[in-house]
């Protein structure tokens, strides 16, 4: 079986106003369904039968094959970062709570370091929080690049800062669609869950 292109966890109208249903019609019905075709398009040709997501991540990584890498990793990043966005809202509980008070002092510093780092990121790329050492730290990686392939960080949040995911919403306004997710759109309780260590996983798929 070929990699698919996961559902949205929620109707792709749920996130609106924030975030638009023609937004999703492009972001998740033409952007990330194309690195899904990409990659099933060389399941043969690159001898990937079997081969979960991550392990084909991990491969065009150690054959230094950027192409591969690029949609695979996109394809995870992508299927990560629709479960960190929840039309609910919500907020930390008090375990997570206490991680984020003991690495930036609040929840609203939190959110000011995300929001930095994700503005400042130069280019098409992610913004990150992460666990790092049993502990929260905040970081950007550039266009594909992904958690997946660093053993000493492990993927709690994501923001998706290629242009794609906000021009139809807030055209070139990084900063009004930043504000818009992290002050109405994020699941706290998927942060939660990942702090379990497996927050790779959730992203993962099978053949």
């Amino acid at each position: 079986m070929p990699f698919k292109l996961p559902d949205l966890p929620y109707a792709k109208n749920a996130l609106e106003p924030h975030m638009s249903a023609e937004t999703f019609d492009y972001h998740h019905g033409k952007h990330h369904k194309a690195y899904v075709d990409k990659v099933n398009g060389w399941i043969d040709e690159k001898k990937l039968a079997g081969l979960s997501l991550i392990e084909v991540i991990e491969k065009a990584k150690k054959d230094g094959d950027k192409g591969l890498f690029n949609n695979a990793a996109q394809i995870w990043n992508h299927s990560f970062f629709w479960q960190c966005l929840s039309p609910a809202g919500g907020k930390p509980s008090e375990k997570l709570q206490a991680l984020i008070d003991e690495a930036f002092g609040s929840t609203d510093a939190l959110i000011a370091k995300l929001k930095d780092e994700s503005v400042g990121h130069f280019g098409s790329g992610w913004g990150w929080l992460v666990l790092k050492g049993g502990k929260l730290a905040v970081t950007s990686l550039h266009d594909a690049d992904t958690p997946v392939v660093y053993d000493d960080i492990k993927p709690l949040l994501t923001l998706d800062v290629w242009e794609h995911a906000y021009y139809v919403d807030y055209r070139n306004a990084r900063p009004n669609y930043l504000d818009a997710v992290l002050a109405n759109l994020i699941n706290w309780d998927f942060v939660e869950q990942n702090l379990d260590g497996k927050g790779a996983s959730r992203a993962d798929q099978a053949q």
